[in-house]
């Protein structure tokens, strides 16, 4: 079961993350990602639909005739979206506003609906849950860095307008980390996103690389030892 839970959390804040490895969600997460405040309405969103509906597609997995699974996991999804949308009118309408059609379009976002078919429908509720869990949190970095990457660049600024989504409370956490900054308009336009989240993937695979060769080498070290200690000399 630990090693379950491990693998789960490992397959999606890195080794499988939605945005970085499976490229899906790239259009709301590219359109409104230029800052954090925005990135982190979405994440949550995201995150809180892609639990539950992971949790409600499981729960009916046995129950629902495989030739209308689609279309029953499409209105799970919708289902939450709208829910969720209301919320945001009641609570947070003025990044409602701001977020639009994307917040619609959750329903269609490929993540989603991918480990609806993938994972949920063929495995018991805890698993699902945190497969969801983990996919939102991975998803969820990835906006939250993207955006806070191009406010910093575009603006100068961290955090700013952060009491859109926690209120009054959050008016003063605005960091202004280049004084009289003029700002960088590309950094927050559509292609500042697409060389943004390029500069993450890299990242990403610089990564991975190096931690291959690592273990490569760690491995033929390992390999060498044993022939020294356990070789015959004739």
């Amino acid at each position: 079961m630990q090693a379950e839970t491990t693998n789960l959390l490992q397959q999606g804040l890195w080794k499988n993350n939605p945005a970085l490895v499976q490229l899906l969600g790239l259009c709301p997460l590219l359109a409104v990602t230029n800052s954090v405040v925005n990135s982190l309405g979405l994440a949550i969103v995201t995150t809180l639909v892609l639990v539950a509906s992971n949790a409600l597609v499981s729960l009916t997995r046995n129950k629902v005739n495989s030739d209308v699974r689609l279309p029953t996991f499409v209105m799970i999804i919708a289902a939450l979206v709208t829910v969720a949308e209301l919320l945001m009118q009641a609570f947070t309408y003025e990044l409602y506003l701001i977020l639009g059609i994307f917040i619609p379009l959750i329903v269609t976002n490929c993540a989603i609906l991918g480990r609806a078919e993938a994972y949920a429908c063929k495995n018991p509720l805890a698993p699902s849950v945190l497969d969801g869990l983990a996919m939102g949190v991975g998803f969820s970095l990835v906006l939250i860095l993207l955006g806070g990457l191009r406010e910093l660049l575009g603006q100068g600024t961290l955090f700013a307008d952060m009491h859109l989504l926690f209120g009054d409370t959050a008016a003063n956490w605005k960091l202004t980390l280049i004084d009289d900054y003029r700002g960088f308009l590309f950094a927050i336009l559509p292609p500042g996103a697409f060389i943004g989240m390029g500069l993450l993937i890299a990242l990403k695979n610089l990564i991975d690389d190096y931690q291959d060769k690592r273990q490569t080498t760690n491995h033929e070290a390992t390999e060498s030892r044993r022939v020294r200690v356990t070789g015959t000399i004739t």
